[in-house]
C-alpha cells in the first residue's frame, strides 16, 4: 500500500514538474520574441533538463548573438550538431557576418548551413565576388529573373553586374515584364531604375494604367512609340485581361499595329492562356495565332500546359505530342505529360514507344501511376511486402531527440515549430525510420504527420499507415444512413484534413470533412438540427453527419460520379457543371486535367486515386477500377 502510494505521489510530482516546464517554456518563448533579456534568464533556470532545453539555449545566445565571442557560438554548434536550433543559430549567425562583410569566416560557416534562403544565397553571391567566382554572374542571372522582390544582401550583387553588362539591358526588361505580369508594379518600378532616364517606366503612368487600364488604354492609345510605353500598355491590357477576354481583345484589336511581332506573340498567348483558364472555345486559335509569329515570343510552362490542356479537350493529339515536346526537359519528365506523352503515341498506333513510357510510370504509386497501369491492362496491388516496424524500432524512435522536441512542441500546440522539427528530424531517414516514425506519430494522434511521412519511402512501404482509417465506428452509422462509398469518404477527407479534427483552412474550413461555416448551417437546417452553432463543426460526429450529407447531395445532382462530386465538393456544384464540354461527352481523365483551378485540379485526382487505396486496405468488392471512377462526363447541354 505504501509503495503504491508512493508511486502514485512520484507520478503526481512528475506531471506537475512537466506541467511547470511547459508553462516556463511558453513564457521563456513570449519574453524571447519580445527581447526581454532578463525574463529569458529567469525562466532559463528551471528548463536546463527538459526535453526542449535547446531551444532555450538559442533563446538565451540569440539575443546576444551579435556580440557573443566565437567559441561560445562554436561550441553551442557543436553540443547541437545536426539539430535544427543549430542549423537555425548558424544561419543567423551568417546573416550578421555577411552584413559586416566579415567574409572569411563567413565563408567557413556557409557550407554548413542546411536552409538557405535568398538573403543568405546573396551574402554568399557578395563572399564569392571578392574571390572572383566566375560562376557568380549566372547564378546572380538566374536569381535576378523574378516577378518578386529580392532582400538587400542581392543589391550589391546585381550593381556590380549590371554596371559590368553582366546582366544586359534585355535582362532588366525580361524582369520587368515578369514583375508586370504578376502585378508587382513596385518591383517594376525599382527595376526600371537601373535602365537610363529617357528609357525608364514613367512612374505616373504605370499608376494610371494600373488604377484604371480600360482608360489609360484610351487616354494613350496613339503614343506606344517607346519599349516603356508599351510594356505599360501591354501590362494595362493583362489588367483588362484578369476580368474579362473580350474587353482586352477589342482593345488590342486597336492598338496591336504600333507593337512589333514579338510584342504581339506575347500578347496574343497571354490572352490565350487567360482564355484556357475560363474554357473559351476561341482559346486554341489565339495559341496558334501567338506561335504562327515570325517572332514567336517563348511560352512559359505554365502557358505550354494549358496549350496542351486545350488540345486534350479538342482531341488535338498531334497538338498535344507537339506541346509537350515543346516542354522543358524537367517538365517532360513529371508523371502528368509522360502519361499524356504516352497516351498521344497511343493515337498514333505507336503502342510500343507508348508502353515503354507507361510500364515504368505503372510502379509509381500516385494517380498517373495508376492510370498509366489501367492503360496497361493490370489493376491496383499494392506491394508484395508491407513493411511493419518492430516494436523496438518504434521505441528507438522514441527516443531520437528530434522526435521527443516535435512531440513536446506539438503538445504545446505549437504547430509550426513542431511540424519544422518533424520534418528536420526525419529528412535523411531510411525507408524503416519513415515508416517507424510515422508510426509514432500515429500512436500520438499526428495523423497528419503519420501520413505524410510514410508517403515518402521509397522502396518499402505500409499503405495501412499511408492510408490511416481512423473513426471508422463513428463513420459507420452515417454512411449506412447515406449509402455513400467508405473508400470515397476516406479518400476526400484524407485530401481534406488529414483526419485532424480541430483543422481549420485559411478559408475557413472546418473539421475533418473542412465544411465552410455557410455549408454547415445549410446542411444544419436541413437535418433538423436544434441549437446548432458553427463551433459545433469541429466535433467528429457532428462533422460527419454534416459532410457526408453534403457529399451525398452533390454526388446526387451529378449522378453519383464521384469525380464531378469530388470537383463540387471542392469548387462548389455550380463550377463542376460549369467546366463540361459545350457539345462533346470528355473522358473523365481529360474533365480532371483540365479544370481551371489548380488547387480543384489536383483535388480531384488524389482523391480518386486515395479511393483506389483504401477500396483495395478495407477489402472492398468488386475494386472499380481508376478509370471507371473517372467515368465520362456529358456535356453542358
Amino acid at each position: 500500500m505504501r509503495k503504491f502510494l508512493f508511486n502514485l505521489f512520484l507520478i503526481c510530482y512528475m506531471n506537475s514538474l512537466v506541467a511547470g516546464q511547459e508553462e516556463d517554456f511558453l513564457a521563456i518563448r513570449e519574453a524571447f520574441k519580445t527581447g526581454d533579456a532578463v525574463r529569458v534568464a529567469f525562466y532559463a533556470r528551471n528548463l536546463q533538463n527538459y526535453v526542449l532545453a535547446p531551444y532555450v539555449e538559442y533563446y538565451q545566445l540569440r539575443l546576444y548573438l551579435g556580440t557573443t565571442d566565437i567559441n561560445t557560438i562554436r561550441a553551442f554548434l557543436a553540443r547541437h550538431q545536426d539539430s535544427l536550433v543549430a542549423d537555425r543559430l548558424r544561419g543567423d549567425w551568417l546573416r550578421i557576418l555577411g552584413k559586416k562583410q566579415q567574409w572569411a569566416l563567413f565563408a567557413e560557416e556557409y557550407p554548413k548551413l542546411s536552409n538557405k534562403d535568398e538573403e543568405l544565397i546573396c551574402y554568399s553571391l557578395q563572399q564569392r565576388l571578392t574571390v572572383r567566382d566566375r560562376e557568380v554572374a549566372g547564378e546572380a542571372r538566374l536569381l535576378w529573373l523574378t516577378e518578386r522582390d529580392l532582400p538587400n544582401s542581392c543589391t550589391p550583387v546585381f550593381n556590380l553586374l549590371i554596371a559590368s553588362g553582366q546582366i544586359s539591358s534585355a535582362d532588366i526588361w525580361s524582369r520587368i515584364r515578369l514583375a508586370l505580369e504578376a502585378g508587382n508594379t513596385g518591383v517594376a518600378r525599382h527595376v526600371s531604375r537601373y535602365l537610363p532616364d529617357n528609357q525608364a517606366l514613367n512612374e505616373q503612368k504605370l499608376k494610371e494604367a494600373a488604377k484604371d487600364p480600360q482608360r489609360y488604354l484610351e487616354k494613350y492609345q496613339h503614343d506606344f512609340r517607346s519599349r516603356a510605353d508599351r510594356e505599360i500598355a501591354l501590362f494595362a491590357l493583362s489588367q483588362l485581361l484578369r476580368s474579362g477576354t473580350n474587353q482586352a481583345y477589342a482593345r488590342w484589336y486597336k492598338i496591336h499595329k504600333q507593337f512589333p511581332e514579338s510584342d504581339q506573340s506575347y500578347f496574343m498567348s497571354a490572352l490565350a492562356y487567360r482564355a484556357a483558364i475560363r474554357q473559351d472555345p476561341r482559346t486554341l486559335g489565339w495559341f496558334l495565332d501567338a506561335a504562327n509569329s515570325k517572332q514567336a515570343y517563348p511560352l512559359t510552362e505554365a502557358k505550354l500546359a494549358w496549350k496542351a490542356r486545350v488540345a486534350l479537350r479538342e482531341g488535338r493529339w498531334d497538338l498535344v505530342m507537339q506541346c509537350i515536346e515543346s516542354m522543358p526537359s524537367a517538365m517532360q519528365q513529371t508523371d502528368v505529360w509522360r502519361y499524356w506523352k504516352a497516351r498521344a503515341l497511343k493515337t498514333k498506333g505507336e503502342l510500343v514507344a507508348a508502353n515503354e513510357i507507361l510500364a515504368p510510370l505503372s510502379q509509381e504509386h500516385s494517380y498517373y501511376g495508376q492510370i498509366a497501369k489501367e492503360e496497361l491492362g493490370v489493376m491496383l496491388s499494392e506491394p508484395a511486402t508491407n513493411y511493419q516496424p518492430s516494436m523496438q524500432e518504434i521505441s528507438d524512435m522514441q527516443r531520437v531527440p528530434g522526435i521527443q522536441r516535435a512531440l513536446a512542441l506539438y503538445q504545446l500546440n505549437l504547430l509550426i515549430e513542431a511540424h519544422r522539427e518533424w520534418a528536420w528530424t526525419i529528412r535523411n531517414f531510411n525507408d524503416a525510420q519513415l515508416l517507424a516514425a510515422a508510426e509514432v506519430a500515429y500512436r500520438y494522434g499526428l495523423y497528419d504527420r503519420a501520413i505524410n511521412t510514410a508517403i515518402k519511402t521509397v522502396s518499402q512501404h505500409n499503405f495501412n499507415l499511408r492510408y490511416l482509417a481512423p473513426y471508422r465506428e463513428q463513420m459507420r452509422e452515417v454512411l449506412r444512413y447515406q449509402e455513400l462509398d467508405e473508400a470515397f469518404v476516406y479518400g476526400l477527407i484524407r485530401q481534406e484534413s488529414r483526419f485532424l479534427s480541430d483543422v481549420k483552412s485559411t478559408a475557413g474550413a472546418m473539421g475533418l470533412m473542412q465544411l465552410m461555416p455557410a455549408t454547415a448551417k445549410w446542411v444544419a437546417e436541413k437535418l433538423g438540427m436544434q441549437n446548432f452553432h458553427h463551433h459545433l463543426v469541429t466535433d467528429i460526429n457532428t462533422n460527419l453527419r454534416l459532410g457526408t450529407y453534403y457529399l451525398k447531395h452533390v454526388l446526387t445532382i451529378f449522378d453519383n460520379q464521384p469525380l464531378l462530386a469530388a470537383a463540387a465538393y471542392n469548387a462548389g456544384p455550380s463550377r463542376a457543371k460549369q467546366w463540361r464540354d459545350n457539345i462533346r461527352p470528355l473522358e473523365g481523365a481529360i474533365y480532371a486535367e483540365t479544370i481551371p483551378f489548380n488547387e480543384t485540379r489536383d483535388y480531384v485526382k488524389v482523391v480518386l486515386n486515395n479511393s483506389m487505396y483504401y477500396a483495395s486496405n478495407f477489402g472492398h468488392q468488386p475494386i472499380f477500377t481508376l478509370t471507371q471512377r473517372l467515368g465520362t462526363v456529358s456535356p453542358k447541354q
